[in-house]
């Protein structure tokens, strides 16, 4: 497992009757960029949920930078995966700064009080919201910020402590096109940084794939349909399974596309 970032071995979540996840069998290497695509209640958030150390399986194991979940420090651990979630930002203060919401994220925390950071710290933060496009609303409450640069600020935030893994749930959720398009590019050139973690990013939207990203998982009723790279695992036929309908995918330069089979 030295190179690998994430290895589930049929993993199980239930809910009482409820199945989320089922059997999953799935690992994530060194250098690798995924997508996860899939339908409401597919378990794609439940699956990052783990991946993030937020959620243990019911069964089955899930190794997490070589570590095994229910056999390490799961609040060390954490230090070393940066996370964006809608959940976790609905922790940050609305009043806090975005200069203070991204510098917080150096220790994982939501919230600045009394805790000094380094030069260093602050010279990364500034950087990271330079590389997102958000170092000109430094001073601006978190609150006050559109969608997009919410969206963006999160990013900035969860790659404030150097992570190794980079989980991305939905970033681009309630963006519109032009916000989407800026966030797929910033997403894109992060990739292409050899200097990068490795990713995950969960979405419902085949274009939203940034360029540079190397894999694909597709989930459908807590089960994996396909995984694997992303010219072998993004088919009309997985697609179509997936999402339940005839679909045809499409590339176009470095983008992928699909529309209903008519």
């Amino acid at each position: 497992m030295t190179n690998e970032a994430l290895r589930f071995e049929q993993v199980r979540v239930t809910r009482g009757p409820k199945t989320i996840l089922d059997g999953v069998d799935w690992v994530v290497r060194e250098g690798q960029h995924w997508v996860m695509l899939g339908p409401n209640g597919a378990g794609k958030t439940t699956l990052l949920q783990i991946a993030a150390t937020r959620l243990f399986p019911t069964s089955g194991r899930a190794w997490v930078l070589g570590k095994q979940l229910g056999r390490v420090d799961v609040f060390e651990l954490r230090s070393r995966v940066g996370f964006a979630s809608a959940a976790l930002a609905g922790r940050i203060p609305m009043a806090e700064k975005v200069s203070d919401a991204v510098v917080t994220g150096a220790y994982g925390v939501t919230g600045r009080w009394r805790e000094t950071y380094e030069a260093d710290d602050e010279a990364r933060a500034r950087d990271l919201m330079a590389a997102f496009d958000v170092l000109g609303l430094a001073d601006r409450p978190f609150g006050t910020l559109s969608e997009g640069e919410r969206k963006r600020t999160q990013i900035a935030r969860a790659l404030m402590a150097d992570p190794e893994v980079l989980l991305l749930d939905e970033p681009s959720a309630g963006l519109d096109l032009g916000g989407r398009e800026v966030l797929v590019g910033a997403l894109a050139e992060l990739a292409a940084d050899p200097r990068s973690p490795v990713m995950v990013l969960v979405t419902h939207h085949i274009e939203e794939i940034p360029p540079g990203f190397t894999d694909a998982a597709l989930m459908a009723e807590g089960r994996l349909v396909a995984a694997g790279p992303l010219a072998e695992a993004l088919t009309d036929a997985s697609l179509s399974q997936t999402f339940g309908m005839d679909l045809l995918v499409s590339t176009r330069g470095d983008r992928w596309g699909a529309v209903a089979s008519r």
